[in-house]
């Protein structure tokens, strides 16, 4: 077997330990006419008894992976439900209606979808249970554009507003974080308001992360949770990098407005509806951590799991692994040969370029580039992984990239320039002609990302 079907092995022994389904299957059961939740020390129980009705509420893109789990738990109890997922990550459900929508750029469906679910939050009442099913995802699949109404004054966002928006976010080099402290202030769903509508319904929050930290205010920008952040953060935001010109004018009067205490604040610690709800984080990065690297010990490698909160730009992470990596191979620092390091995260990219690809391709092809300084120091080879967790790597159908000395011995001959398409952020591109795209298809789940490097 080579290390190429190592690293792929690894991966997906991460993906099976976070799988949505099987981790809601094995940590929730009715017994007793009672919801029984047991997740890593949390023990919570809610009587079914005291509800005529459920109903399923979800966004993300392993909400609806999560509502099979739901489905097979609960069955005919569920009074009706919606989830909001990404174009391809569908199950086939019979009591809870799936929507695809837009994602990372929200579309129609998702506008649609996040009118739906508002309105279905607005029926429950004190005999109703909620259970919301968040994955990450859940901010580009629920755009609900504020309103601003005072008198005979209307602000009113649309969809492009919107759009516009999340693209600058995302070309910028804002982290996830401040990407969400926006959309929040700008949604009314998220920051804590679709928990407001639902009130004074009982809820469950069952929460998947793709957050660095896993902080739940953060993950599809916190649409149960407490916010921290502010009108003036969100400003802040659009300030330091330096988006004024290019955001849309009604989206900058929106924040204004909030800021000067106009329009009402995002939910904020203390605030009643909180007791209303009870939050169950049931999987993380760090699982999906562990996980490899338990496989990595089966398959005979001294293993080393660096960090699951990696972040920064894609290129200076992929500088520091492969300096890890470099280390393994010429002094066995850290780990012996044969060596595995495994890290996750999510890093992010600043566009420069017009090219095609994704921050984990980015990585990859940033981590051969160093490889390639190296001269590809043929005495001990260096095999590289970096993929999403979601399978989707930035805008493109590939989850990452694979890098090794033979890829980059195929680069050379086919001509192919590393610096060009790091300059060009065009690493699909580089990566899809030599055939050292990671390509699995949707995966139903989503954790971050995973750096897996193999020194035999």
């Amino acid at each position: 077997m080579t290390e190429t079907e190592h690293l792929i092995q690894i991966f997906r022994a991460a993906l099976e330990r976070v799988d949505p389904y099987q981790m809601m299957i094995g940590h929730v059961s009715i017994e007793a006419e009672k919801l029984v939740i047991a997740f890593d020390g949390e023990h919570h129980e809610v009587d079914l008894n005291d509800f005529n009705r459920i109903f399923v509420l979800g966004a993300g893109k392993a909400s609806a992976r999560m509502a099979k789990a739901v489905e097979d738990i609960l069955d005919d109890r569920i009074t009706r439900g919606l989830v909001s997922v990404k174009y391809g990550h569908s199950e086939t459900l019979k009591r809870v209606e799936v929507l695809e929508c837009g994602h990372p750029v929200p579309d129609t469906n998702g506008v649609e979808a996040a009118r739906r679910i508002a309105d279905l939050a607005r029926e429950a009442d004190t005999h109703t249970l909620v259970l919301n099913l968040i994955s990450g995802g859940g901010s580009a699949l629920l755009p609900s554009p504020l309103v601003y109404e005072e008198g005979h004054d209307t602000v009113r966002m649309t969809l492009e507003d919107k759009q516009r928006i999340t693209q600058s976010l995302l070309a910028c080099g804002a982290d996830i974080q401040e990407i969400n402290c926006v959309r929040k202030h700008i949604s009314g769903l998220k920051g804590g308001r679709l928990l407001r509508l639902t009130a004074p319904a009982r809820s469950l929050s069952f929460i998947l992360s793709d957050v660095v930290g896993d902080h739940l205010d953060t993950i599809a920008s916190g649409l149960t949770s407490v916010d921290k952040t502010t009108f003036g953060d969100a400003l802040a935001v659009i300030e330091k990098y330096r988006l004024q010109d290019s955001a849309p004018s009604v989206i900058l009067q929106i924040l204004k407005l909030g800021a000067e205490g106009r329009i009402a604040e995002t939910l904020k610690a203390g605030d009643p509806v909180m007791k209303l709800t009870t939050p169950v984080l049931i999987g993380t990065n760090r699982s999906a951590l562990l996980a490899a690297c338990e496989k990595a010990r089966a398959l005979g490698y001294h293993t080393a799991a660096l960090t699951s909160s990696l972040t920064g730009e894609a290129r200076e992470a992929a500088k520091c692994l492969y300096g890890i990596a470099r280390d393994v191979r010429h002094s066995d620092m850290l780990v012996k040969k044969p060596g595995c390091i495994i890290a996750g995260g999510e890093t992010v990219v600043t566009l420069h370029g017009s090219g095609k690809g994704g921050r984990n391709q980015e990585m990859a092809l940033a981590f051969l580039a160093e490889l390639a300084k190296d001269n590809g120091d043929g005495e001990r080879e260096i095999h590289f992984l970096s993929a999403s967790t979601d399978g989707t790597d930035g805008p493109t159908d590939a989850a990452g990239a694979f890098t090794s000395n033979r890829i980059l011995q195929i680069s050379k001959k086919m001509g192919l320039s590393i610096d060009t398409c790091l300059q060009n952020n065009d690493s699909y591109r580089f990566f899809e002609k030599i055939g050292a795209l990671f390509m699995t298809g949707p995966t139903l789940t989503n954790v971050c990302d995973l750096h897996i490097a193999i020194i035999p």
